[in-house]
């Protein structure tokens, strides 16, 4: 829970609103203030045959994750999707499918994963500035080749026993 606000400083306290409980209030605004955070989208990008899964390393780790991103105001989280994907790959997203979402405390955001199909398997459109490597693996092996203990794990397992179902 947010302890200031965000406009004025003011120590918030908990006061009742109608309809919602006990929310965060700004006695120097006058205001409810409801929680903020960030929102990101992490994707499970399939190849076009939906056979193969892609997962990359970024910032100097050897370990393998999803693509993800930010999404930016105005922008809807589909539209995040397929432009992270495209900053990042190269690669343009044919289809993109909502999956679940999570609260990932450590940076106070919203991870919202999806699925897409890509429109290729080339790598040639790789961002090297955002994307230290990226791999094609398959379902199997990117099982043991994604980052331990992580959200992307998580969120690819998930899916994993999705489509197993």
């Amino acid at each position: 829970m947010m302890e200031y606000c965000y406009e004025c400083g003011t120590r918030l306290r908990e006061r009742q609103l109608e309809g919602e409980g006990m929310i965060p209030y700004c006695d120097g605004c006058g205001c409810f203030r409801f929680p903020i955070y960030s929102t990101a989208v992490s994707i499970i990008v399939l190849s076009p045959d939906k056979e193969q899964v892609l997962l990359i390393q970024q910032y100097g780790r050897e370990s393998n994750i999803l693509v993800a991103g930010y999404v930016n105001r105005g922008e809807s989280a589909e539209a995040a999707v397929a432009r992270e994907l495209k900053e990042e790959t190269g690669l343009n997203a044919l289809s993109v499918h909502f999956n679940r979402s999570e609260f990932f405390e450590r940076s106070n955001t919203l991870m919202l994963n999806f699925t897409c199909i890509a429109d290729s398997t080339s790598l040639e459109g790789l961002n090297t500035k955002e994307v230290d490597k990226a791999e094609w693996f398959t379902f199997e092996r990117a099982r043991n080749e994604i980052r331990p203990n992580s959200l992307a794990k998580k969120f690819l397992l998930a899916y994993f026993s999705d489509i197993e179902k």
